[in-house]
């Protein structure tokens, strides 16, 4: 569990770590503004929806936002390397 917690919010280890400071804590601020906002809505349309497809929804779109951050983080590092 440590190890995927550090992959993801260590911005000196995930794919995040070759951007320039500025830029690496701006993405990780918008990546945390994102998560609250997820969470923060699948727990408030829960009331109207139900947890089945708010909240599901919600953390897949999270997920794919996240996981797209990454890999074009990915594929920028490879390319200056």
């Amino acid at each position: 569990m440590r190890n995927v917690y550090h992959a993801i919010m260590d911005p000196s280890v995930n794919p995040l770590r070759n951007l320039p400071v500025a830029q690496r804590m701006q993405a990780m601020v918008y990546l945390s503004i994102m998560w609250t906002t997820v969470f923060c809505a699948a727990a408030g349309l829960w009331l109207w929806f139900g947890e089945l497809i708010v909240a599901h929804v919600m953390i897949a779109v999270g997920f794919l936002i996240t996981g797209l951050t990454f890999h074009r983080a990915d594929i920028r590092n490879r390319v200056l390397s």
